[in-house]
C-alpha cells in the first residue's frame, strides 16, 4: 500500500576476520557464516559466544552505579514506612505506560498509598504538566515518581516542590545543561552519571530503581521476574538497542511473555492472533505495542495502565477488547490520512517537498500524525514532519528522519520559532503558533539541505553475508534463533542468495494484491526451494512469473499456526538479474 518509490542501495558488510571466523567456526562447530555474525557483533572466542547465547540475569549492573539511585530508594523508602501517597507519572505511550504499570505493580505490594497518573494527550501533551501535579497537590500526594519523563521539567519540579510535593525522576532522555532540582534525577544520559549502559529505556530506569530497593531492603530477585513481561513490551516498542543489560533484560522478558505473561498482556497477545509460547521482538513492535499505544492516541494512556496492571483475566479481556477497537479505529484513520498525505506530496500541495516532507491538515487526528510521518519516509526517503492543530490553537507535528540524519537537532537549530520540542536522533515531537509555520518550515528545510548528504537520501540494505539455500539446515536455524532477541544493535541478520527463480506457485496475496508469496529455488541447488513473503513488491510479479532469475535480500524467520513451524524468508528486496552492474 506505500510500496517504496526509492530504489535501495545493496551493501554487503566487510567480511570479517578471516583467521577469527575460521577458528570460531571451529570451536562452535558452526557453518562459517554463523561465526561471521558472530565476529561481526564483537563476539571473537568460545567464552564469548557461551555469553552471547546463554544470557544471564546475574550479569546485570548494580543499579546503585547509577547517579542519584541512593537518594531516590531512601526517600521512596521514606514514603513507605511513612504512609505518604505516592503518585506514578508516566508518558502515555508503550513505554511510558509499562514503566508506570512496572513500578506501580512493585509498590502496590509495599503500600496502599498509591495512584498511577498518565497526562492526557490532547489536554496536557507529553510530559509532566501542571494539571497533574495540581491533581497531585489536591489529592494529598507527597511524592511524585515520573518515568519516560521529567528530565527537562525544570519548572515543574519547582512548581511541585512549591506545593510540598517531592520528585524522583525516572527517565532515559537526553538531559538539558542544567538537571530538574528534584529529590533524585534517574537517568544514564546524564553527564555525570558513569552507569556501564546508557541506553536502557524508561522503563528500564524504573526496573532499576525497584531493584535497587529490592537489593538494599531484602526483597528477592525472584520477585522482580515477573515484571519482565512489561519490561521487554519497552525494550521492543521503544527501539532502545537489543545489546548489553538490554539484551539480557529482553531475553528473560520474553520468556515470561511466552511462559506466564500477567492477565493484561495475555489478553492483547489472544486478541492479536498471536501464538503463544512462540512470541517474538516483530511480535511485539507489530501485534502488541502498537495496541497498547492506541489507548493514548485514541481515548486514555490510562486505561494501558489499567489493562497492564489488571489482575482479573475477565477485566483484562474487557479492558484489552476495547483498546482492540481503538486500534481497528486507529488504523483506519490512519490509512485515510496517510493517502491524503501522500496525495499532497505527489501534487506539490505541501510546505516542502524538497529536502525534507513537510505536510499540515489542521484536520488530522494528532494520534496518528507520527504513523504517518513513518510511512512518508517509506515511500519517499526523506526526513519529514506531518503537523496538524491542536488545542489551544497551536500547531503540533511528529518528526521522523532517515538513516544516518539528525533531525533532533535541525529542530532544535529552529527553537526560537517553537513552544515546545522534544525527542531523540530519529523522532521528534514539536509545537508551534500556527503564524510561526511559514517561518519554521523555511528555516529547517536550509537547515536540512545544509546538512544531509546524497548517501542519506537513498535506503541502504544492509546484507550481512552471502547464503545459499543448502546452508539453510535444521541446525544453521537453530543456532541462527539463538541469535534472538533481535533489535537496534542486534539486527535479524540480512542474507543475500543469487540467482533464484520461483518454482511457479508464486502468487499475489493480501486484501489488495499487494504482496507476494513465492517459493524460491536456487539454480546451483534445484532440489532446496524455500518460501518466502515480499511485501509491497507485487509489481515484480510479472517479471518472476516469467520464470526469470532474481537476486534476494531477506531475513529468516519461524512463522507458527496451530502449533506447526514454517521457515519462510522475509523479503527485504529483491532484483532481477539483468539489473545488477
Amino acid at each position: 500500500m506505500y510500496a517504496m518509490a526509492v530504489e535501495k542501495i545493496w551493501k554487503l558488510r566487510e567480511g570479517a576476520d578471516a583467521e577469527n571466523v575460521s577458528q570460531l567456526s571451529s570451536e562452535l562447530g558452526v557453518d562459517p557464516v554463523l561465526a561471521e555474525l558472530l565476529v561481526q557483533r564483537d563476539v571473537r572466542t568460545f567464552e564469548q559466544a557461551r555469553s552471547f547465547f546463554r544470557p544471564n540475569l546475574a550479569d546485570l549492573h548494580d543499579p546503585f552505579l547509577m547517579q542519584d539511585m541512593e537518594k531516590a530508594v531512601e526517600r521512596l523508602r521514606q514514603a513507605v514506612v511513612n504512609g505518604e501517597k505516592i503518585l506514578i507519572y508516566g508518558d502515555y505511550d508503550v513505554d511510558g505506560t509499562t514503566a508506570v504499570s512496572l513500578v506501580y505493580s512493585f509498590l502496590r505490594r509495599l503500600t496502599r498509598q498509591i495512584d498511577f497518573y498518565i497526562p492526557e494527550r490532547y489536554d496536557e501533551g507529553y510530559g509532566v504538566s501542571y494539571k497533574g501535579i495540581d491533581w497531585a497537590s489536591e489529592n494529598g500526594f507527597g511524592l511524585i515518581i515520573t518515568l519516560d519523563c521529567g528530565i527537562k521539567a525544570n519548572e515543574k519540579v519547582e512548581y511541585a516542590r512549591e506545593r510540598g510535593i517531592d520528585m524522583i525522576i525516572c527517565d532515559h532522555h537526553l538531559p538539558e545543561n542544567e538537571l530538574p532540582k528534584a529529590v533524585a534525577v534517574l537517568d544514564p544520559k546524564r553527564e555525570d552519571c558513569h552507569y556501564p549502559f546508557d541506553d536502557l529505556s524508561g522503563c528500564g530506569v524504573g526496573f532499576k530503581l525497584v531493584q535497587a530497593y529490592s537489593q538494599k531492603y531484602d526483597i528477592p530477585f525472584d520477585t522482580l521476574i515477573p515484571l519482565l513481561d512489561l519490561l521487554v513490551v519497552s525494550i521492543a516498542s521503544d527501539l532502545v538497542s537489543v545489546t548489553g543489560e538490554n539484551r539480557i533484560l529482553a531475553h528473560f522478558g520474553l520468556k515470561q511473555l511466552n511462559v506466564n505473561p500477567r492477565e493484561g498482556l495475555l489478553a492483547m497477545i489472544q486478541l492479536s492472533g498471536l501464538e503463544p509460547n512462540h512470541l517474538t521482538i516483530d511480535d511485539i513492535v507489530f501485534k502488541i505495542g502498537p495496541r497498547i499505544n492506541a489507548a493514548g492516541r485514541m481515548e486514555s494512556g490510562r486505561m494501558a495502565v489499567e489493562l497492564l496492571t489488571a489482575v482479573d483475566s475477565e477485566e483484562a479481556v474487557r479492558i484489552g477488547t476495547e483498546i482492540n477497537e481503538h486500534n481497528n479505529e486507529r488504523k483506519n484513520i490512519d490509512r485515510r490520512i496517510t493517502q491524503e498525505a501522500l496525495e499532497m506530496v505527489r501534487s506539490g500541495n505541501c510546505l516542502s517537498c524538497d529536502n525534507a516532507t513537510i505536510v499540515y491538515n489542521p484536520q488530522w487526528h494528532k494520534g496518528v500524525v507520527g504513523i504517518v510521518a513513518s510511512r512518508l519516509v517509506e515511500a519517499f526517503y526523506k526526513p519529514t514532519i506531518v503537523f496538524t492543530m491542536s488545542q489551544g490553537g497551536l500547531v503540533t507535528g511528529s518528526a521522523r528522519s532517515v538513516h544516518g540524519f539528525d533531525l533532533y537537532d535541525a529542530i532544535e537549530s529552529c527553537a526560537d520559532l517553537l513552544e515546545n520540542f522534544g525527542g531523540h536522533l530519529y523522532a521528534a515531537g514539536l509545537t508551534l503558533k500556527e503564524e510561526n509555520l511559514p517561518s519554521f518550515c523555511e528555516r529547517i528545510e536550509k537547515a536540512i539541505s545544509g546538512t544531509i548528504i546524497p548517501a542519506m537520501q537513498t535506503p541502504v540494505v544492509e546484507i550481512d553475508a552471502k547464503l545459499n539455500f543448502s546452508q539453510i539446515t535444521p541446525k544453521f536455524l537453530r543456532i541462527l534463533k539463538q541469535f534472538q532477541p533481535f533489535g537496534p544493535g542486534n539486527s535479524a541478520p540480512v542474507f543475500l542468495t543469487e540467482n533464484v527463480y520461483d518454482n511457479g506457485m508464486g502468487r499475489k496475496v493480501g486484501a489488495e494484491g499487494g504482496h507476494l508469496k513465492l517459493e524460491l529455488i536456487q539454480e546451483s541447488h534445484p532440489y532446496h526451494h524455500i518460501s518466502a513473503i515480499a511485501f509491497n513488491m507485487a509489481d515484480f510479479f510479472d517479471h518472476i512469473k516469467a520464470g526469470n532469475p532474481i537476486d534476494v535480500c531477506y531475513s529468516i524467520v519461524e512463522n507458527y499456526y496451530r502449533g506447526t513451524a514454517n521457515t519462510q524468508l522475509r523479503v527485504k528486496d529483491l532484483r532481477g538479474r539483468e539489473e545488477l552492474v
